[in-house]
């Protein structure tokens, strides 16, 4: 009963927070972890310890799915080169630049566990970026890039993170060239097998089942089965679950009705504003419990502390600089990709927040070494939870500030609604060529009320490119019929209540006014 008191504690905090973010104009995620970090020494409030193999498998698995729903292939794909840079050449990079920091601070300590702490420190978190990136209003393709990153760079550092373990705890303190390529072939290529699996048999079901109900539950549980299965082949559930959600997310529209799409996507809004709210929370709870045990001398602990964060940070410049110019110094790709303005590269730089998958992975570090001695382990807990915190609060406050300065172009939103408008035309042209096939024998009234209706929303398309102060047709439209449908409720409610008719008709009336009226508010917020 106490466990289950607590999570609703911790699910009522985080909520509190995200609304009382969004009321000040600021970044949930931010603002959580501060809020995490002031109550984590709060008397009375329980101290949650976080299981690393619960964050791995329990929360991580359902955020990388919805992330990866929401992903358009087609751009993820065209912008594949500057995601495998950073998601796979900046992973590994940064990782060997700060583990050999660590390593010349602490000689000490065997290279190979100073290059885990690297691994667990390099990959800028997948929650961070989507929560962020998108509130700061960042041009589109950066937030593809960003997202892309987040999607696959976990994969990288967990099995960076595993081969460097392997070492650390190995006889010898060393694993041949040989186990590497085995680890990494069965880790990625495994996730992709076992994520293309899931896209043919989840998506083979989603076809099958027409109940909405049915497929929300379905849907709960493909990041999970994706991840136990890749996870028992020793592979990376973390490629399989982002694959499967690429596959899934791209032909949803061919598996699933309309009202289960609806459903399930209300459903994974849900689920992401909780754990993600929850998540953040977490990551600020966790420091006294860090704290607890450091044993560091302060000066020590703070220049430790200052050289791997100006790694951390430092090292996504190195790379990004290089990577996005040197590459198009080949004819083929720079005629394909003409070269962005510096201000890209920079703004991309100072978007690596680090979250809870890094403080996940420095929690599950081994105990002990090879020969059984032991390392600092909890001054790299430290380490971890610091660069979580400075990357997150710093650059995820300031990142607004420094998109503004950067003056980067903006999507134009007239050319949007231009494409907008030109493929709603086309689509309006096949929706009334099918109304005529289908249209003898059909009464004439209900067959000049569809074609009224195609019309009106090709008229709404073109309507946004009007930009004036006017109401337009389709406004008033909404308008009105919005307080149209406040009245009819009214009259149902009152129909209720005096005993005229049943709940369920005014559950089955109110069900389709609500539809007519998100409707409504969707065609007016596009």
């Amino acid at each position: 009963m106490e466990a289950l008191i607590e999570v609703v504690v911790f699910l009522a905090i985080a909520t509190f927070g995200a609304a009382l973010a969004r009321r000040l104009g600021l970044l949930a995620p931010i603002l959580l972890v501060v809020l995490g970090l002031g109550l984590s020494f709060l008397p009375g409030l329980p101290q949650v310890r976080l299981d690393p193999e619960l964050v791995l498998v329990g929360i991580l698995p359902p955020l990388l799915y919805v992330a990866a729903l929401k992903t358009s292939v087609p751009a993820f794909r065209l912008n594949i080169r500057p995601i495998l840079l950073l998601a796979v050449g900046l992973v590994i990079f940064t990782a060997f630049v700060v583990g050999t920091v660590v390593h010349l601070i602490l000689p000490d300590v065997p290279y190979a566990i100073c290059l885990a702490l690297g691994a667990v420190v390099a990959p800028p978190d997948a929650v961070a970026a989507t929560a962020v990136a998108r509130r700061v209003g960042l041009p589109r393709r950066i937030v593809t890039i960003l997202e892309g990153e987040s999607l696959v760079n976990d994969a990288t550092a967990l099995v960076l993170l595993r081969v460097a373990v392997a070492a650390a705890t190995a006889a010898g303190g060393h694993v041949g060239a040989g186990e590497v390529a085995r680890e990494v072939l069965v880790s990625a290529g495994g996730g992709v097998l076992v994520g293309l699996l899931g896209v043919v048999v989840f998506g083979h079901l989603h076809k099958r089942i027409t109940d909405p109900v049915l497929d929300n539950a379905l849907s709960l549980i493909v990041p999970f089965a994706v991840v136990f299965a890749a996870e028992e082949i020793h592979a990376s559930g973390v490629v399989a679950v982002v694959v499967t959600g690429l596959g899934i997310g791209h032909k949803q529209p061919l598996l699933m009705s309309a009202a289960s799409r609806l459903q399930v996507g209300a459903f994974w809004r849900l689920i992401q504003f909780l754990l993600e709210g929850l998540v953040f929370l977490l990551v600020g709870l966790q420091l006294r419990e860090v704290l607890r045990d450091l044993d560091e001398p302060a000066g020590r602990l703070v220049g430790i502390t200052v050289a791997v964060l100006a790694a951390v940070v430092l090292t996504r410049f190195v790379w990004l600089i290089p990577a996005t110019y040197l590459a198009r110094l080949v004819p083929r790709v720079r005629r394909r990709d003409a070269p962005p303005p510096v201000q890209v590269p920079l703004v991309i730089g100072w978007a690596g927040m680090r979250g809870v998958v890094t403080l996940a992975a420095a929690l599950a570090l081994p105990l002990t070494l090879a020969d059984g001695r032991e390392y600092p382990r909890q001054l790299f807990i430290w380490l971890a939870f610091a660069v979580i915190v400075v990357t997150l609060v710093a650059q995820g406050a300031t990142l607004p500030a420094v998109a503004r300065a950067a003056k980067l172009p903006p999507d134009d939103p007239v050319q949007d609604a231009l494409s907008a408008a030109a493929v709603q035309q086309q689509a309006s042209r096949a929706a009334r060529d099918r109304l005529e096939e289908l249209a003898d024998g059909a009464p004439e009234a209900v067959v000049e009320r569809l074609r009224g209706l195609v019309q009106s929303r090709t008229n709404l398309a073109w309507e946004r490119l009007g930009g004036t102060a006017q109401e337009t047709p389709s406004q008033a439209y909404g308008r009105l019929r919005k307080e149209m449908i406040d009245a009819e409720r009214e009259v149902f409610r009152a129909a209720r209540d005096s005993g005229r008719i049943p709940e369920e008709v005014l559950v089955n009336a109110y069900r389709d006014l609500d539809l007519e009226e998100s409707l409504l508010r969707q065609e007016a917020d596009e």
